[in-house]
């Protein structure tokens, strides 16, 4: 690995009026994979994208819901470009094939949205033995990252954006990196997945970290939703997921907002030609709001707990970041 640098401290926002979609500029020429775009926040997501004139890749475990999500992008964007492809995050084999697949069909890529996310309530592993909840929110979302490291520094300003939650903006500490995979504490699916959540926002800072001074223009940036209503509730259990339900939404309404506002946080931090290399974006407040730069924990932003997380990362999942590969701008 390189050698560690700070990341560059979120800016102050000055604009006074909300950010909407509506301030999503023109991307057409523009080739974006949005993850987990067959529901919820990456459809919405993908929607935006593709309404504002980008190529948007759906990368989904299941085609069938992905080609369903295609179709109601469509209804809106009539002539929305939309290739599929498939992509489960629980196996470094699809993650990999994937990969193979974007470099056969994409010179480039402007943007990659890692979206996808679950919560497992049983301690469960995925077949590369991994810890499920972490492996589909961390490892999985690493190895693709790093597998279209080339594709991403081949635009000439490309960003990765890691969808987290607010875990990130706490002060507590959830990662362990002596039991990742939940082996030795008892699981917990809230830790659990809050340990994924603060590994993705500990992946984009050192991401970025590791980015800086390499003369790529790439950039990392980090985004969370607040607390959107969305199919993810349904992980939570019987009682959150009855709750969800489009006819009791306004029990949580006052904490809650809808998908399209939680988009948002994503959207701006992909589009906005203002953000930074480093910048976290989410909701005004801890759960609903327009997007707004967000600040981290301490010791989420600890670049030596991002390292050895990063290192572990490599191993685990086979995949090493080249980046002295990325040695000079992009065309």
């Amino acid at each position: 690995m390189s050698e560690t640098r700070p990341v560059r401290m979120q800016h102050v926002e000055n604009k006074k009026a909300p950010w909407t979609a509506a301030d999503i500029p023109n991307l057409q020429g523009r080739t974006a994979i949005v993850t987990g775009a067959s529901a919820g926040l990456g459809l919405e997501t993908a929607l935006r994208l593709a309404e504002h004139g980008a190529r948007v890749i759906l990368a989904c475990r299941n085609a069938d819901k992905a080609a369903a999500a295609a179709e109601t992008i469509r209804r809106i964007v009539p002539d929305a470009d939309l290739p599929l492809v498939e992509l489960d995050l629980t196996s470094l084999k699809s993650v990999h094939r994937a990969a193979a697949r974007l470099h056969d069909d994409f010179g480039q890529i402007d943007l990659l949205v890692n979206n996808a996310g679950t919560l497992s309530r049983e301690r469960t592993v995925t077949e590369d033995g991994f810890e499920t909840t972490f492996g589909t929110n961390h490892l999985g979302p690493f190895a693709f990252t790093g597998l279209l490291l080339d594709l991403l520094h081949a635009a000439p300003q490309a960003r990765v954006v890691t969808v987290t939650s607010g875990v990130p903006a706490q002060k507590g500490t959830w990662l362990d990196l002596d039991d990742l995979a939940y082996e030795r504490r008892t699981y917990k699916a809230y830790p659990a997945y809050a340990q994924s959540k603060q590994a993705n926002a500990s992946f984009a800072f050192e991401l970025q970290r590791q980015l800086n001074g390499t003369g790529s223009r790439l950039i990392s940036v980090l985004a969370h939703p607040g607390a959107a209503e969305s199919d993810f509730a349904q992980n939570f259990g019987p009682a959150v997921a009855f709750l969800s339900r489009p006819s009791l939404r306004w029990v949580f309404r006052i904490v809650m907002q809808t998908v399209e506002m939680g988009a948002l946080p994503s959207l701006r931090a992909a589009t906005d030609p203002g953000v930074r290399g480093g910048d976290f974006y989410g909701p005004t407040g801890s759960t609903k709001g327009y997007p707004v730069p967000n600040a981290a924990g301490e010791r989420t932003r600890d670049p030596e707990l991002a390292a050895q997380l990063w290192t572990e990362s490599e191993r685990l999942t086979g995949v090493t970041y080249r980046f002295d590969q990325l040695d000079g701008e992009a065309d």
